[in-house]
């Protein structure tokens, strides 16, 4: 059966890098990072750049569903709100398809490091660290399977992943 696997966490969870190895342990695999579908300048968020977005990430994770040379999708996002997961979800034909929705939790010292290094290289502005530590505690209150990220590689974060896919 063709699985699906959403991964969520708060910027600096480490998404991208967990998602980028469990692309390497998951045979048949396709991965959509969601920021690539945001990646514009000048970064512009409103009601028409949303719905486009949104588009845009269902027109290709439903092309990645249909397409019979993928038997693992893997999509990563910040997705900090029920109601983000669930308009994703609703707008894919994931008839014949197994959907797993996990979220990277991290804890606040973690995440400052991993963060701090990413403005050191800088790859972010320090304004990310304040608000991604606000949405540490929204994580809690998703309906997704959670993977505590805090003091582990993504190596590991991806390889319990995939144990909890079968």
């Amino acid at each position: 059966m063709k699985k699906l696997i959403l991964i969520s966490g708060t910027m600096g969870a480490g998404k991208s890098t967990v998602s980028s190895e469990l692309k390497n342990i998951l045979p048949c695999n396709v991965f959509l990072d969601g920021d690539w579908c945001w990646d514009m300048q000048p970064f512009t968020v409103t009601e028409e750049t949303k719905e486009m977005v949104h588009d845009n990430i269902a027109h290709i994770l439903n092309n990645f569903i249909k397409c019979s040379e993928y038997e693992n999708i893997i999509f990563c996002w910040v997705m900090h709100e029920q109601s983000i997961i669930d308009e994703v979800l609703s707008r894919l034909d994931t008839s014949g398809t197994s959907v797993k929705v996990f979220s990277l939790i991290v804890n606040e010292k973690a995440l400052t490091d991993r963060l701090f290094e990413d403005v050191k290289k800088g790859i972010r502005t320090e304004d990310i660290i304040k608000r991604s530590i606000e949405r540490i505690p929204l994580y809690q209150n998703l309906d997704t399977i959670k993977i505590d990220a805090s003091n582990i590689s993504a190596k590991e974060a991806a390889q319990l992943i995939k144990d909890k896919l079968k």
